[in-house]
């Protein structure tokens, strides 16, 4: 890792910027997935979950949060202990923070399937032919009828349709997208028919240098 991923954070802070407009969609999105996912216990991971801003302060208010256990993967050891200690405090004890790979499947090879998989400032740091890689996964990640959640930057070449495309050819559907208008695009695809098996020792991505 080149780039400082702790600083990284500080854009969240500043209203009216991409990545604040960008964590206000994620969270509404995870709301809305754990409204409508079915009852009994839920499983999420979350790939290069850094601070953990998109799904703890959610799961903290949220009626569903008994149901989750949860794993957040993150590399950074900072942005790992931040999100420790935003879990502590609000109380989820049924969520593990793991300073780990996140491209490697076997990081979630005993909770998934998973009811909600978060992709979230992934899909904007890696090559095209990774993004295509782990859409490719995601139906091995995520459980039948299972929601991702996931992020990509509008900027020119816009790739968030050809995204949308490469889900819909692995049976996932759309469920909602942000448009370009928003700066950053926030997708959310179901997966409509059944789990595949997660390979083992699989790198499902590299991160591009800075």
């Amino acid at each position: 890792m080149t780039k400082d991923w702790l600083s990284w954070h500080d854009d969240y802070d500043r209203p009216g910027s991409a990545l604040a407009a960008r964590l206000a969609e994620v969270r509404e999105q995870v709301r809305a997935a754990l409204d409508r996912a079915p009852t009994g216990p839920l499983r999420v991971v979350s790939a290069c979950a850094g601070q953990g801003r998109d799904l703890i302060p959610v799961l903290a208010t949220h009626p569903r949060r008994g149901d989750v256990t949860a794993r957040l993967v993150e590399l950074d050891p900072r942005n790992v202990a931040l999100a420790k200690d935003a879990v502590r405090a609000a109380g989820l004890t049924g969520v593990q923070v793991v300073l780990g790979d996140a491209a490697s499947t076997d990081a979630y090879a005993d909770l998934v399937p998973a009811d909600l998989v978060l992709l979230c400032g992934v899909f904007g740091n890696v090559s095209d032919h990774d993004v295509r890689a782990i859409v490719g996964h995601c139906a091995a990640l995520c459980a039948g009828g299972g929601t991702v959640i996931w992020t990509r930057h509008r900027g020119e070449p816009d790739l968030v349709p050809t995204i949308c495309d490469w889900f819909a050819r692995e049976g996932f559907a759309q469920v909602a997208l942000s448009t370009p208008a928003h700066r950053v695009g926030v997708g959310v695809h179901r997966l409509v028919g059944n789990s595949r098996p997660l390979p083992s020792s699989v790198t499902m991505f590299r991160f591009l240098p800075d």
